[in-house]
């Protein structure tokens, strides 16, 4: 027998849960079956095409010859048109040197584990969450499972995370929450922000401080009164501990175009960078240049996210309405207003319930 051992990191690490279940069923639906695909956070792009603008510059791009390699931690005209993104749209003040352009968010997540985790580290994230899990293995680290609850809207909580914050190295959330579709409150996310300012006095310089990974990239699509809320806007002080994660794919419906951004400390994104300048984890030249012109085009950008997000917020509305109605009728089912993203978190007490056939 050939020995084909590999190291106990790869020979644990399980593939990624949700990317198989949608294999299957595309697998199904190729063969005919009717199915709603509801896996993967993705659009029909029939029904929902990336803004005209940005696929006409993409195209321009590649007519160009914008095709040799892009410098490892983006292009500076993306870059810059980031900043000014974040300046106009969220209010946030980081320049060019302190945002990294990867293709897409993954590559920047694992960038953030391989910068902050050492082996045994312990990473302190919520359940349900998306894939710190398979991060938190990949970095060789330990995770703290913290539970949610529907009746706080699957959002983690300060009085939740209190009991572990001495143990961990970083916190991990999300919001707008895939897969839930739900979001902070502001008082939520301070509270969090706060126990960790205040978790940092008491370690000093003896210790690697708390950092928190704060992906957003739902964050454009909130619906009706919800309003996105972020960390250093609420408390200043976390711009010294806290690492986003952006990008173009949920907020114009460009999940193929593989265009992200994550931005924080400096010293943190430059050691990201480090890391994937190795991997080689680039956004491809001719989308950086497209992203850089399209983020710039305000009117542009205005007028795809107002039919964009009234289209997705109609269907979450339908379908809540639906599940609503059939609640009222007396039917085993619970579900939660959706405020973001395009998820809707429905429970269906199926235990023990058989279809007509028997099964």
């Amino acid at each position: 027998m050939v020995n084909q051992k590999v190291s106990e990191m790869a020979e644990n690490l399980i593939g990624s849960e949700i990317i198989k279940l949608a294999g299957e069923v595309k697998a199904k639906m190729a063969q005919g079956e009717k199915i709603y695909n509801l896996t993967i956070g993705d659009f029909n792009s029939k029904i929902f095409p990336i803004p005209s603008e940005l696929k006409d510059e993409i195209i321009k791009a590649y007519q160009n010859d914008e095709t040799n390699y892009p410098p490892a931690n983006g292009i500076q005209e993306l870059r810059e048109a980031v900043s000014r993104f974040l300046h106009t749209r969220e209010g946030l003040e980081y320049n060019a040197n302190q945002i990294l352009i990867s293709g897409g968010a993954r590559p920047l997540i694992y960038a953030v584990y391989q910068t902050l985790i050492d082996p045994q580290d312990k990473v302190l994230f919520p359940v349900p969450s998306w894939n710190n899990n398979h991060y938190t293995h990949l970095s060789r680290g330990q995770q703290i499972l913290v539970q949610t609850t529907p009746e706080n809207k699957f959002m983690p909580t300060a009085e939740e995370l209190k009991p572990y914050i001495s143990e961990a190295t970083m916190v991990a959330v999300c919001s707008p929450l895939n897969p839930t579709g739900t979001t902070f409150t502001e008082k939520g996310l301070k509270d969090i922000c706060d126990l960790i300012i205040e978790e940092n006095k008491k370690r000093g310089d003896s210790r690697k401080p708390v950092y928190l990974l704060y992906d957003q990239i739902y964050w454009v699509l909130t619906h009706g009164e919800t309003r996105h809320v972020d960390p250093v806007t609420l408390c200043p002080d976390m711009k010294n501990y806290t690492i986003y994660i952006d990008g173009i794919s949920k907020a114009f419906a460009a999940t193929g175009v593989r265009v992200g951004w994550a931005f924080g400390p400096q010293k943190i994104i430059d050691k990201m960078k480090s890391i994937l300048s190795h991997v080689g984890a680039w956004s491809p030249k001719a989308e950086q240049v497209a992203s850089a012109n399209y983020l710039m085009n305000d009117k542009a950008i205005d007028t795809y996210l107002a039919s964009f997000k009234s289209d997705i917020n109609q269907r979450l509305q339908a379908f809540y309405k639906g599940m609503k109605d059939l609640k009222d009728e007396g039917f085993d089912v619970d579900v939660i207003i959706p405020e973001a993203a395009i998820y809707l978190t429905v429970n269906f007490n199926l235990v023990g319930k058989r279809t007509e056939n028997g099964t």
